[in-house]
């Protein structure tokens, strides 16, 4: 049976503009709580960007930063900050790659370099309402949970594996698309956060629905009892679907969650 049901949100929850149907997420939103199903985000996100998506919705729990930061609205179920001395080793690294812009979240907050190109930083002020500008990342006084890094999309593949490369067991680099890359601790990701939110509250990851579309959602709907990509997915997030939905921009989590939350649905589980 289906006990917890976990989404991404950028080209999964969302549609394109970044909003979602409010109005009909009232109806599968009020049937998870009446069968006492979780409701779970899991986002390469900022947990503060995250939350005001929901803010009329508390029971809501967030893996936030791609598994590194994983709470509710009043309790932190878990932490996973880099060790403070690699911190700027990786900084120094990152540095040597042309053309990426770097910024580094934390628990408090997100934080970026005041020469950030003012273009690139309208964008991430849209996904970290919490963003501090510093003259240099010495300044830099919070427990850091994840590296962000944009580059040229074409390049995305080739950046990743030169990082993979230089940065093993020391950081983890992976891509939900677009030129958009993030470095998180390694062995830390959506499927491990989920795995430890389950621990907490008593679900086997056989237990939960996940839906994504992106290369940071791969291991989480691999892992998971019911895994479902979106129809926009990367063909390598689709490869590993149990079955599908519609588009992001037709809202097909809350189309598939409908159907879902009927009793018989719920205990149709793919056994692993």
């Amino acid at each position: 049976m289906i006990k917890l049901i976990a989404t991404d949100m950028d080209g999964t929850f969302l549609r394109n503009d970044m909003s979602y149907d409010r109005n009909w997420f009232n109806r599968p939103y009020h049937q998870l709580q009446a069968h006492h199903v979780y409701w779970v985000i899991a986002s390469g996100n900022q947990y503060f960007q995250l939350q005001s998506f929901f803010e009329d919705y508390p029971e809501t729990i967030f893996v936030a930063e791609n598994g590194a930061y994983i709470r509710d609205a009043n309790h932190i179920y878990a932490l996973n900050a880099f060790t403070p001395s690699i911190i700027h080793p990786i900084l120094t690294q990152l540095e040597q790659i042309p053309d990426l812009k770097v910024s580094v979240s934390g628990q408090a907050g997100a934080y970026t370099l005041d020469t950030m190109d003012p273009a690139h930083l309208a964008i991430m002020r849209k996904y970290y309402p919490k963003l501090t500008l510093l003259r240099d990342y010495h300044e830099l006084d919070d427990n850091i949970l994840k590296f962000s890094i944009g580059c040229p999309p074409e390049r995305t593949d080739a950046i990743v594996a030169e990082l993979r490369s230089a940065l093993a067991g020391v950081a983890t680099p992976t891509s939900s698309g677009h030129g958009d890359i993030d470095l998180i601790r390694p062995n830390v990701n959506k499927a491990q956060g989920l795995a430890l939110l389950g621990q907490k509250l008593g679900i086997d990851l056989s237990e939960m629905c996940a839906f994504g579309d992106g290369g940071n959602d791969l291991e989480m709907l691999q892992e998971v009892g019911l895994g479902v990509p979106m129809a926009n997915a990367d063909p390598r997030v689709a490869a590993v679907a149990d079955a599908t939905t519609t588009s992001n921009e037709e809202q097909g989590v809350l189309k598939f969650m409908e159907t879902l939350l009927t009793t018989d649905q719920r205990h149709a589980v793919k056994s692993r």
